[in-house]
């Protein structure tokens, strides 16, 4: 059971994810009506040491692709070092925390199981740095918060501290 929760909590901590309103939508658009990136939105990579020791440790994972997608969906792509993969899907929402220039997400996993995780990360540059938790169902996981900073989710009453940290790196 213990290792079926961490699996899960390992799997959410592969997704990060945003929303804004249809107001701010329109105003996110070029002179070309091409939507504008905001907060998460483009096409970010996770591979070595960058990746959550977590998902390193407990599956493997060599490396992430993910890509947040300007309508609210995504598809991230987690291989592990046999080259194995496992595509996740869904939708997201985002919204700016007011502190730290860390945003919060919720992430709506629709394939390959559905699930809710719950989290935030914060984009310097090109280097995006992510936590995030299962939610629903619920695990027993508590998701970070900006207040605290990075490294404060936890699960069954653990703080799982940077085990849970992931860093993506812009792909351009």
């Amino acid at each position: 059971m213990k290792n079926l929760k961490l699996w899960s909590l390992a799997l959410a901590s592969v997704l990060a994810f945003s929303s804004c309103s249809e107001e701010e939508e329109d105003n996110n658009n070029n002179d070309n009506n091409t939507p504008q990136m905001v907060g998460i939105q483009g096409e970010w990579q996770s591979s070595g040491t960058n990746v959550a020791p977590l998902l390193a440790n407990l599956f493997g994972t060599d490396s992430i692709y993910a890509e947040f997608r300007t309508d609210m969906t995504y598809t991230v792509e987690q291989y592990d070092t046999t080259g194995a993969s496992l595509t996740l899907t869904g939708t997201y929402s985002q919204e700016e925390s007011g502190i730290n220039d860390i945003w919060t997400i919720t992430v709506n996993q629709s394939a390959p199981a559905a699930l809710t995780s719950e989290g935030m990360f914060k984009i310097e540059g090109n280097t995006m740095t992510y936590e995030v938790v299962q939610t629903s169902p619920d695990i027993g996981a508590t998701p970070p918060n900006p207040a605290d900073g990075f490294g404060s989710s936890g699960s069954g009453g653990v703080a799982l501290g940077s085990l849970n940290i992931q860093t993506y790196q812009s792909v351009e």
